[in-house]
């Protein structure tokens, strides 16, 4: 049989994220509370990825980052906002004022609006030792660390002038503190009179190596001409410069920042650059930033976006649900499933008596079609109008008459309440929301005696990380309903029986290759059958 998945996928959305850290997080959540699709693209190479905790965050002092980000994806997916392992290779405008970001592997992402929130690249300086240390005990914040070196010996090494910027700082946290002129170029001789005058003792000397101790740490720097300095810390200030690779296909090019040590991308007050609907966020604007102002400037573009969205959408007098363009799309081009019913309606359906039918999610119509031919009345419900065009022709060829329901699972009022004696949602997906909508518009749909099918893939191997260097991931089943969260709703209702949840094997004849197992839940509602005698 023809496998209709496709090897790469093309997705649409509102707003393409570029960059999951703080800034990209805080502006994901803002926007998926506005009711705007949302995917974030992550590579998984946050600037402060060496650090072992963060530090000036109020109410996250000492939180490890990656579990800040991990509360901010949880976070965006509970609204539906999608966060994908991935890396953008670049980023054009398509023909209709968009935006096509190319991905590693192939998949690609089209978008109404564009967040670069790509962080920073740190270039530290060539002496040995540094980049083994970085983000321990070599440190160049005394925000983010200098706390923690408080009262030790710390050798700060000045390799351009901007590197002094914070040695007052390090004097205050420290009575121990040696600045090495690793590189004079540009450095005012006034600046040093003025640290001597303080107490600091100045070296002008290249630095060799940083010398490793027996634990692990730093135990000395070494310098050409002089003794070793003993040290428990180092401070380096590092040159940087802005990940900005993706958006160069665009015209977007990094300027100098003002310091001379980098480079960032320019903004206006509301995150707009210099192209029209691409935006930024976070220290790839400014690299004073710590991961509290990236979060908080995230957050306020964010909003502006949202803003730009609502007033497009006024003026084109449109309201337009935030997935719908993305299955539309979808199902734009060629038949995309295998047409054949789900194995496990059929296994768990199959000695029902028909009655009224609801399949949640339709799709191409196999599940519709196969439950109608059983003598079902089937309503096909889906948020794309395109798939339903091909379920009601597919319908109407075989002589089946089945009504096609227009609309968003998550929506008010989506189905008809109590008005099905089968509810179906096989793959169905339905984003999440943080008041499972979604879960209650499906057990509101099954009638008293009714049957819940529900089936999902087993996401687990889904979780495996992924190489960003070679391949992303398109979809994030974490930020859709699951089996599960269905189960946990009916598993204390009163009048609800689960008669089955297990994992099985997924059954033959599915077009999708890219899982391998099921999980499946039947479940009934205790009552007396609709249209049944009492």
């Amino acid at each position: 049989m023809k496998n209709h998945s496709p090897q790469t996928v093309g997705r649409h959305t509102d707003v393409l994220i570029v960059g999951g850290s703080a800034a990209g997080l805080a502006a994901a959540l803002q926007l998926v509370r506005q009711r705007r699709s949302v995917i974030v693209v992550d590579a998984g190479e946050p600037r402060n990825a060496p650090a072992a905790h963060m530090h000036g965050f109020l109410g996250r002092d000492g939180t490890p980052p990656s579990a800040l980000t991990a509360a901010g994806r949880d976070e965006v997916r509970s609204y539906g906002g999608e966060v994908v392992d991935g890396r953008v290779v670049s980023v054009a405008r398509t023909d209709d004022g968009r935006f096509r970001a190319e991905l590693v592997g192939g998949h690609a992402i089209v978008a109404r609006k564009v967040l670069a929130a790509t962080g920073l690249v740190d270039d530290l300086p060539a002496i040995d030792g540094v980049a083994d240390h970085w983000g321990s005990d070599v440190i160049h914040c005394p925000f983010c660390h200098g706390y923690e070196v408080r009262d030790r010996r710390v050798v700060q090494v000045i390799t351009h002038p901007m590197g002094l910027h914070p040695a007052s700082l390090f004097r205050q946290l420290t009575d121990d503190l040696t600045v090495v002129v690793h590189d004079p170029t540009g450095i005012e001789e006034d600046e040093l009179s003025t640290l001597r005058a303080g107490g600091v003792q100045v070296i002008d000397a290249q630095v060799h190596r940083l010398v490793t101790g027996a634990d692990g740490g730093i135990e000395a720097v070494e310098l050409v001409g002089h003794d070793p300095l003993a040290a428990d810390a180092v401070v380096v200030g590092p040159r940087f410069r802005a990940r900005a690779e993706p958006f160069v296909s665009l015209g977007l090019e990094p300027v100098p920042h003002p310091s001379g040590v980098g480079d960032i991308i320019e903004t206006d007050a509301t995150g707009a650059t210099s192209v029209p609907g691409v935006y930024a966020a976070g220290n790839v604007t400014d690299p004073s930033q710590q991961v509290l102002h990236a979060a908080a400037d995230g957050s306020r573009v964010g909003a502006m976006i949202s803003f730009a969205l609502a007033d497009d959408d006024l003026r084109d007098a449109a309201r337009p649900s935030a997935n719908e363009a993305d299955w539309d799309h979808r199902y734009g081009s060629d038949k995309v499933w295998s047409g054949n019913p789900n194995g496990s309606l059929v296994t768990e359906a199959s000695d029902l008596e028909p009655g009224s039918a609801l399949d949640v999610g339709a799709g191409e119509g196999g599940d519709a079609i196969w439950l109608a031919e059983r003598g079902w009345t089937v309503t096909a419900s889906d948020i794309s109008q395109r798939a339903l065009d091909r379920i009601d022709a597919e319908a109407r060829g075989r002589g089946l008459d089945l009504t096609c329901h227009h609309t968003d699972a998550n929506a008010r009022d989506a189905f008809e309440i109590g008005a099905f004696d089968l509810v179906n949602a096989a793959y169905a997906s339905i984003p999440r929301t943080p008041d499972g909508r979604g879960v209650r518009n499906l057990l509101d749909a099954v009638a008293p005696g009714g049957t819940l099918v529900v089936v999902s893939h087993d996401i687990e191997p889904m979780r495996v990380p992924v190489d960003t260097a070679t391949h992303s991931r398109i979809f994030d089943a974490d930020a859709y309903l699951r089996v599960e969260d269905i189960a946990a709703e009916v598993t204390d209702a009163a009048d609800w029986t689960i008669e089955v949840h297990e994992k099985r094997p997924r059954p033959a004849g599915a077009a999708s290759s890219h899982h391998v197992d099921d999980v499946v839940l039947r479940a009934r509602r205790t009552g007396t059958r609709s249209g049944a005698p009492s």
